[in-house]
């Protein structure tokens, strides 16, 4: 049977092939910190388990449930209640608002708990002071999901509703929050996984998080195996908030419509319309306008560019060599994973690509912990193998180095890159491939002439979003990270644990400045691509599966 480059037709099974095993190899990658995990907590530590259980577990479970809880439901009235607003009314500074509100993404939460703590002091030390926290840099999340849905899926029925009379409040309450209840979902779960994946603002304010309890138990208790059963129960916390976001989306129905119009905007009047600016710009002053002030602040004030050292310099270059390695890897595996998906629907590669997408889900402490005894155990079996053919033994190749790191990147960032490809492969007609094929063109250069070029703008995309995300993160840098190695994120944080953050706020605003980049990119595609090639949900919950984001 010939085998054609375009993707098969639907329901059809082909027979693995070579092709099929880089895909394979990313979820081998992605599962084996969590097999390891497994086996770690299994043996835990017997002497350790009935103090955590008593003492620490009862206490971090509570704790963690208060805060996601908290930060949902606030992110949930900030974000979905400004992505209304700013869709249905016409009202000042809308314009602005518009690129405005996404910007607190660009900050990290560790930065604005720094921020906060330092602007207002013992109030934010706090479990309500850590919710208001990082619900104002996390309601993007919400907002971006329900912006996309409110643009595009609601104009036949808001407008037949109109016309019959409905006031807006009953167009939101009878139209557009069920219908928007799948981003809704995907949303709010996004901002509480980063919630839990947290652990500088948890420190730094005081709320012992079960993500915080792992990383405590295990540099200042020592006990690998009292970690991982913290973990384990904290893997489980992760589970629950996926089966929610899967209960949210339940029935969710895809709405096919060619209808490119957008819904007129209701005209205010002038108190009405300036309360409505009011309840905008909040979450922005707060996610945004207000950290970003207080850096600038900081570095202008206390003269940090003219006496930028080169420490910093030093620390920024690990930064962005780190972050480019992990980035192009991330890149070469998800192109070498989803490629066979175009010419076949085998169950292995599906299911392949789905746990090679879950690593998202999965906090940066909990997959520090889980690679730590793998990546020992090949040091320990390289070495031996040199040994046994008499060359000299070379030490630590993978724990501990950067290269450890890199590889922690790519498990927890694989999902970006695996939705972008498949959404920048989704745009390839598959007539191309058929003709192309026709023509004698072979695998390699059906690759290279038509997929790639038409690919790009996705790869570029994505390139930039796990870039910074890899510039941001802290907890697995913290723990897997070189001696005597530092990158931004952590440099911060050894400032903000000696009491200075202040002295950190270059590094800080270096972050951020890299941060706003992908956002205000999100923000114009967002904003100017045609409605016809819009989806129902654009940003999907990349934590959950191979989707494209």
């Amino acid at each position: 049977m010939l085998d054609k480059s375009g993707p098969a037709p639907r329901g059809a099974v082909r027979f693995f092939r070579a092709t099929h095993l880089p895909g394979v190899l990313a979820a081998a990658l992605v599962a084996l910190p969590f097999l390891s995990l497994t086996q770690l907590a299994l043996h835990g530590d017997p002497d350790l388990w009935p103090h955590l259980a008593r003492f620490v577990l009862p206490t971090a479970l509570v704790q963690t449930t208060l805060l996601l809880a908290g930060v949902g439901a606030l992110t949930a009235i900030a974000g979905a209640g400004s992505a209304w607003l700013i869709t249905t009314f016409e009202f000042p500074g809308r314009a602005v608002l518009l690129w405005l509100l996404p910007l607190p993404m660009a900050i990290p939460t560790y930065i604005a708990a720094y921020i906060y703590a330092d602007l207002i002091g013992s109030p934010v030390h706090t479990l309500a002071g850590a919710i208001l926290i990082f619900s104002a840099v996390l309601y993007p999340y919400v907002y971006l999901a329900a912006r996309a849905m409110f643009q595009t899926h609601f104009v036949v029925f808001t407008d037949a509703a109109r016309a019959l009379g409905a006031p807006p409040w009953r167009l939101l309450r009878d139209i557009t929050v069920p219908m928007a209840r799948p981003a809704l979902a995907v949303g709010i779960v996004l901002a509480m996984l980063e919630t839990l994946n947290d652990i500088g603002a948890s420190e730094y304010l005081g709320v012992p998080t079960l993500t915080l309890s792992i990383f405590t138990t295990w540099l200042n208790r020592g006990s690998l195996g009292g970690a991982a059963q913290i973990a384990v129960a904290l893997l489980a916390v992760v589970v629950g908030l996926i089966a929610i976001e899967r209960y949210g989306r339940r029935g969710q129905v895809v709405l096919p419509t060619q209808d490119t119009r957008t819904a007129d905007r209701i005209v205010l009047s002038r108190g009405s319309a300036w309360l409505c600016a009011a309840a905008c710009g909040l979450p922005a002053l707060l996610g945004f306008v207000i950290p970003a002030a207080y850096l600038l602040n900081q570095v202008i004030r206390r003269g940090l560019l003219a006496r930028f050292d080169a420490e910093l310099l030093t620390h920024a270059l690990n930064t962005i060599a780190i972050s480019a390695a992990a980035t192009a890897l991330i890149l070469l595996i998800a192109v070498a994973a989803v490629m066979p998906t175009r010419s076949g629907h085998h169950p292995l590669l599906r299911m392949s690509l789905a746990v090679a997408s879950f690593g998202y889900a999965v906090p940066g402490t909990v997959l520090a912990l889980g690679l730590l005894s793998p990546l020992v155990a090949f040091d320990e079996t390289a070495n031996w193998l040199l040994r046994q053919i008499g060359m000299p033994h070379v030490g630590l190749l993978l724990a501990g180095s950067t290269a450890g790191l890199v590889i922690a990147y790519c498990v927890r960032f694989l999902t970006v890159g695996i939705g972008f490809v498949q959404s920048g492969l989704m745009r390839v007609p598959s007539d191309m491939d058929e003709m192309a094929q026709m023509l004698g063109a072979r695998r390699f250069a059906l690759f290279r002439s038509i997929h790639l070029p038409m690919m790009r703008p996705a790869l570029w995309g994505a390139a930039l979003l796990i870039f910074v995300d890899c510039l941001k993160e802290l907890p697995a840098t913290l723990l897997l990270r070189p001696l005597n190695v530092e990158t931004l994120s952590t440099y911060i944080y050894q400032y903000a644990t000696r009491g200075n953050f202040e002295e950190g706020a270059l590094a800080a605003l270096l972050i951020v400045s890299a941060g706003i980049l992908p956002v205000l990119r999100l923000v114009h595609l967002a904003e100017t691509a045609p409605r016809a090639h819009r989806r129902s949900a654009p940003l999907t919950a990349p934590a959950f599966s191979a989707s494209q984001p």
